[in-house]
């Protein structure tokens, strides 16, 4: 058993247990990696261990390849969904076929990947299944957005290369993006020996088949990582406005040197607006929008409600809370109540003063 804590960071999550990968030589060999269970502490404070912490492990039993995550570092970044600590950069995978690119959905992975305040550029797959002068101009379109774009394709080997050096940088990047759209496949062309499971997207529904059933980290150059996820198709929003607003660079860079005439300005063809009328996302922008005012409306009158008749949120739908005053005591809280006022009973009882059935008079 290993008496001191060992560094590593935590490359998967495998039910209730962290697959850990040590730092440095161990007697694991090359591979360096322990199933680790989660000291309960850990729980009770709060601490959510994700992949890409780095935590200490103690209690290593050598022979079993196990041990105990014992203490979490500080994170200096975190991708919510998929949760991944500590990224350095977030890679938003889309096709340009097989499912199609649908720029709602992408803005909406690309306000996700913002959050982590890292590098986010945007990678558009299976090029090989349009002609090059449309994908030409999805790139040049996603540029307009403040992104970086490389288009590749698995079949022909088109921007791999490319795609290759830039994974390659210290640190840890992510692939996310929706089901179906080759981020697995990407991987298995990087790095042909991770031998990753992947499918074909449904022919009926045209969408992509969840293969990736975890997030998981694995090593592309030395000191770089790329974490795999599950695909999914529709992040959650933001739920402030000047956060949504935030999360469009091109509208951000605008405002940043020319700030709008009103404060509350909603960027939408408002009066005195920095960006104006017509630019490529603004309707994008306006449908996102509506969706956080409407979700922080709802918000609102649940609370409101929730003060003034006695309901609460619960999801979707309002429910009546119990009038304290309606609420029957249990049958201790009874039974206390009841030992308390014995004693004064017992003294009323017993008084001479009492003015019960006196005797006739004599």
């Amino acid at each position: 058993m290993g008496a001191e804590p060992l560094p590593g960071r935590v490359v998967a999550l495998q039910a209730n247990y962290c697959l850990v990968s040590l730092d440095g030589p161990s007697e694991l060999g090359d591979d360096g990696r322990l199933l680790c269970t989660r000291r309960t502490r850990l729980d009770k404070s709060g601490l959510q261990v994700c992949v890409g912490d780095r935590v200490t492990v103690a209690a290593v039993d050598w022979r079993a390849r196990r041990g105990a995550v014992v203490g979490l570092e500080p994170r200096h970044s975190l991708l919510e969904r998929p949760a991944v600590a500590n990224v350095n950069r977030v890679v938003v995978v889309v096709a340009v076929a097989e499912p199609g690119l649908d720029p709602l959905q992408l803005t909406r992975f690309l306000i996700t990947a913002e959050a982590t305040d890292q590098p986010v550029q945007v990678v558009l797959s299976k090029a090989d299944l349009l002609p090059a002068d449309e994908v030409g101009a999805w790139c040049r379109r996603l540029e307009g957005w403040g992104y970086g774009t490389v288009a590749v394709s698995t079949r022909s080997g088109e921007g791999l290369e490319t795609l290759r050096h830039q994974l390659a940088a210290p640190g840890i990047a992510v692939l996310c993006g929706p089901s179906g759209v080759g981020k697995s496949s990407l991987l298995n062309a990087l790095a042909p020996a991770l031998e990753l499971r992947v499918a074909a997207v449904s022919g009926r529904l045209r969408r992509g088949r969840h293969t990736t059933r975890h997030v998981e980290l694995f090593s592309v150059a030395p000191g770089a990582l790329v974490a795999d996820s599950p695909g999914f198709n529709t992040p959650a929003l933001p739920d402030d406005p000047q956060i949504l607003a935030a999360a469009f660079p091109e509208l951000l860079a605008r405002l940043r040197a020319i700030p709008c005439r009103f404060a509350n300005c909603r960027h939408l063809g408002d009066p005195g607006c920095a960006m104006g009328d017509g630019w490529d996302r603004q309707l994008i922008y306006g449908r996102c929008l509506e969706e956080v005012e409407a979700a922080a409306a709802r918000s609102r009158s649940g609370q409101g409600r929730q003060g003034e008749r006695g309901l609460r949120q619960r999801g979707d739908r309002l429910e009546p809370l119990l009038d304290p005053q309606l609420r029957r005591s249990s049958r201790s809280t009874r039974r206390q109540g009841l030992e308390q006022d014995l004693p004064g009973l017992e003294g009323e009882l017993s008084s001479p003063d009492r003015e019960d059935s006196d005797p006739d008079p004599q």
